[in-house]
């Protein structure tokens, strides 16, 4: 099986985990970083390949099946736009997407003229059990979709918000963290059409916010909440539940429930409620199922993907239209709180 060349734009954070991807999969090869920083050459030079200061000095210099992108969601557009008009046919670029809806929409635009293939990275649908709880909804498991409540909080540490750009709205926790669970909740329960949210800046002062609370309903008339803190200390969050990050405690507890007119579900570690008669109402006990799921390494899967997209083997399962429409509802939900009134998607 022939393998995929890929550079990488951006060896912060997010890009050493793609790193670490790419060396599990055997059909890969990181061939090139473009990074200007100290610790990228460093880490280039250690692994034998090239670091160049910019994406253009690697696109220019190397031959690649695929570049990923994971900078700042400030630099998405312009990155992916040089890659597509440098000729590059498939691209994985960090979600968001980008950092609004025009700039989503020239990327979207802009592939398609140019025969360019952009997969957008939203891991968490790799996850078996995000598949599953779709499935479970999708065949009735809980009966007609009434409702959905979540939350995404925690406080993160300080040396985070060090760098400047962290502490803009671009990077704050509606973009760098709502955007996962406005994207697997349209991937599991529909597309979303209203939104209104509240939020504040009581704790850092900083341009990004502290905390917001959403209220959404879905095109099947389903309602739903979310609550979203990055300072707020609490075991209710998607890492927190499943133990994706290692540098992250794991809790297990369940941040987001479905609730439909014959059942409810717990979210990511599922676990099926339902009455004990089939007419069960409150008076009826609830029975919990558990439902076991295999908990996987979503990048590897992701990066899996990525080389079966290149082999022609399979579609992408997040274009950068899907992405956009994430990116979409997630940006109304800043502009709903902000403006004070409920958007229209």
């Amino acid at each position: 099986m022939k393998g995929i060349n890929i550079g990488l734009v951006g060896a912060g954070n997010i890009g050493q985990r793609h790193i670490m991807a790419i060396d599990q999969v055997e059909e890969t090869r990181l061939m090139a970083i473009a990074d200007p920083s100290n610790g990228a050459h460093q880490q280039a030079s250690a692994r034998d390949i090239p670091c160049y200061k910019s994406a253009q000095q690697m696109l220019e210099r190397e031959a690649l099946d695929a570049v990923i992108i994971a900078t700042p969601t400030a630099r998405h557009y312009d990155d992916v736009s040089l890659c597509i008009s440098a000729g590059c046919k498939y691209i994985l670029v960090e979600k968001p997407i980008a950092a609004s809806d025009l700039e989503a929409t020239n990327i979207t635009r802009q592939a398609e003229q140019a025969g360019c293939t952009v997969l957008v990275a939203h891991q968490r649908r790799y996850y078996p059990c995000a598949a599953r709880a779709k499935e479970l909804i999708e065949t009735g498991a809980i009966g007609t979709l009434i409702g959905v409540t979540g939350q995404w909080n925690c406080r993160k540490d300080e040396p985070y918000y060090a760098p400047e750009w962290r502490r803009k709205t671009e990077a704050g926790p509606i973009l760098t963290n709502l955007i996962h669970e406005i994207d697997l909740l349209r991937f599991i329960c529909g597309e979303i059409k209203l939104v209104s949210a509240h939020l504040n800046r009581v704790d850092q002062g900083f341009e990004k916010e502290d905390a917001v609370a959403v209220t959404m309903q879905f095109e099947n008339q389903a309602v739903g909440t979310f609550l979203l803190s990055d300072r707020t200390p609490s075991p209710w969050s998607w890492e927190f539940a499943l133990g994706e990050n290692l540098a992250l405690p794991k809790t297990g507890q369940n941040a987001v429930r479905f609730l439909g007119s014959k059942g409810a579900l717990e979210f990511p570690n599922l676990v099926l409620w339902q009455h004990s008669e089939p007419s069960g109402h409150w008076q009826n006990e609830l029975l919990p199922q558990p439902i076991e799921t295999e908990f996987i390494d979503a990048y590897i899967a992701q990066i899996t993907h990525l080389v079966e997209v290149v082999q022609g083997k399979a579609a992408p399962l997040i274009t950068a239209h899907d992405a956009s429409l994430s990116l979409k509802a997630t940006i109304a939900v800043a502009r709903a709180a902000e403006a004070g009134h409920q958007i229209k998607l």
